[in-house]
């Protein structure tokens, strides 16, 4: 069992399935990992996993798009330890795929909301916590630009494009900021986009998750 008091601390927004989910199970192995995400019965799932494992987590069912909770999160998290170690965001807004002059502009708020305005919130939220010595992580998208990915396709490029000013801005001292590109996985996301696709051919969520862990 991981000790509590002396482990590091790994904050995964958007934890509850998929890459998120995997890469909390992954972490736990060396780190104490809060887990976000609104889905607490999917939540209470990975914790078994984790705990079946031998680790522990701090399950955090909240909404990234709610100021005060994630900011009661984050006075939560120094008061318990201080610092994290590591933030992988993995929270995402899928919205339905459609030509650029046919975007619901309910759609394209949610997802600018909850792909941008959330994740520049976090960031500074977050950052105190991270310090000089610790890691962020964003996940780019190579779907962004291709035909009827407009909303989504938009909002990842302007986090992206955030996270890269942030990283830039790191380059001499801290937090270290990463930007990876995770292959195509068997995901909830990825089936809204591709539901015809055959899965089987898909990179698994936990081999990427290994995968990516190793660059950083």
């Amino acid at each position: 069992m991981t000790d509590q008091s002396t482990s590091k601390i790994a904050l995964v927004t958007g934890a509850s399935r998929g890459l998120g989910a995997a890469l909390a199970e992954d972490l736990a192995k060396t780190h104490h990992v809060v887990a976000v995400a609104r889905t607490t019965g999917a939540l209470e799932e990975l914790d078994d996993r984790i705990q079946a494992s031998g680790g522990q987590a701090t399950l955090a069912p909240m909404d990234i798009n709610q100021p005060d909770a994630m900011a009661q999160l984050c006075r939560s998290i120094y008061d318990r330890w201080g610092s994290i170690d590591l933030w992988a965001h993995c929270a995402v807004h899928a919205p339905p795929m459609s030509p650029a002059p046919h975007m619901d502009m309910k759609d394209w708020d949610k997802t600018l909301t909850s792909n941008v305005t959330a994740a520049g919130r976090l960031i500074t939220f977050i950052a105190p916590l991270l310090g000089d010595q610790g890691q962020a992580v964003f996940f780019d998208d190579p779907c962004t630009g291709d035909k009827f990915f407009g909303a989504y396709g938009a909002s990842k490029a302007a986090q992206i494009a955030l996270a890269r000013s942030w990283q830039a801005e790191n380059a001499k001292s801290g937090p270290k900021v990463h930007i990876l590109t995770p292959n195509p996985m068997p995901t909830a996301v990825r089936a809204r986009f591709f539901p015809g696709e055959n899965r089987d051919t898909l990179t698994s969520a936990q081999s990427e998750a290994k995968r990516l862990l190793a660059q950083i």
